[in-house]
């Protein structure tokens, strides 16, 4: 079976609940589907992490399966601020990565294996051990490019099938989610439908993603209209503006296209206010206002 990968952000304030216990162990559970296999068995999450965190390495292998006491759940703290407490990576790997204006620049991956965090009674974090990876993006005289690297979670079982540069290009992906979700709230209305029936609000999911799909076929057709205050940029290479100005030009498109409803007609006129009619002045009501203690208030005609 295909593997699903899903990468949460965990990088801005407010998401960083991603990376917590609360939420991997959520993501990590027990549920099945119908027939009866757990649903997070070909799913592998990935999610970064802050930079100040402690994790764990893997607890050492005891030889005697008789020991007194309670198991070891953690080995060693691993401390992301402190390189002395990394060891050595279980896997390393190089690529290349091209920015949006073309720079290419080297990335160096590191990640080690089996790792652990902190759980708690309703989240054994411990059962659930996960790959973490880190991101170090240099330049071509081998300085980092950002003042601080990245790490990344990869949690599931089968997590150790997708490879370390796999990692990273998969949550590279999430700036065009990202930009989706963004622009249809904002301007395709993604979350203003409200409905109590889950299918019907899949349904206008769908539609709202029909509606993004047009503006990017469209990108080429429409005549760019920027703001006043805004540059104007040039095409690309494939004639593709964005689609938040696609979407200001669209009207131009449906003009062009027509519609098959007959235009319409008129239907008379109201007849409005007789000549010479005055309707009467509004009955005017005495105002309420609260009273002192022992007084009783007026009472309305």
């Amino acid at each position: 079976m295909d593997i699903r990968v899903r990468c949460w952000p965990a990088c801005r304030r407010g998401d960083s609940d991603y990376s917590a216990r609360t939420f991997l162990g959520e993501t990590c559970g027990d549920e099945t589907d119908e027939a009866g296999k757990k649903k997070s068995d070909d799913l592998v999450g990935i999610v970064r992490s802050a930079g100040n965190r402690t994790f764990y390495h893997a607890p050492p292998e005891i030889a005697s399966k008789k020991s007194v006491g309670h198991p070891i759940w953690y080995g060693e703290p691993f401390r992301l601020p402190d390189e002395e407490t990394w060891g050595e990576p279980d896997e390393e790997e190089w690529t290349v990565w091209t920015t949006h204006r073309g720079k290419k620049r080297t990335v160096r991956l590191r990640g080690w294996h089996n790792t652990r965090m902190r759980g708690a009674k309703e989240y054994p974090m411990h059962e659930y051990p996960f790959t973490l990876i880190r991101a170090d993006v240099l330049d071509k005289k081998g300085k980092p490019v950002f003042k601080r690297p990245m790490w990344l979670i990869v949690m599931g079982k089968r997590r150790e099938e997708v490879s370390l540069v796999e990692v990273w290009e998969a949550y590279g992906q999430r700036v065009d989610l990202e930009h989706y979700f963004r622009f249809g709230k904002q301007k395709l209305l993604l979350n203003a439908y409200q409905t109590p029936d889950v299918e019907h609000e899949e349904n206008w999911g769908q539609i709202v993603q029909l509606a993004y799909i047009l503006l990017w076929l469209a990108s080429g057709l429409v005549e760019d209209m920027p703001r006043p205050w805004e540059k104007s940029e040039p095409r690309g290479k494939e004639g593709v503006v964005s689609p938040g100005r696609t979407q200001r030009g669209f009207g131009g498109i449906i003009s062009q296209c027509g519609t098959p409803a007959k235009a319409p007609k008129p239907r008379g006129y109201s007849p409005g206010r007789a000549k010479g009619e005055k309707p009467g002045t509004r009955k005017r009501h005495p105002v309420i206002k609260k009273g002192k203690k022992g007084k009783k208030l007026p009472v309305a005609a």
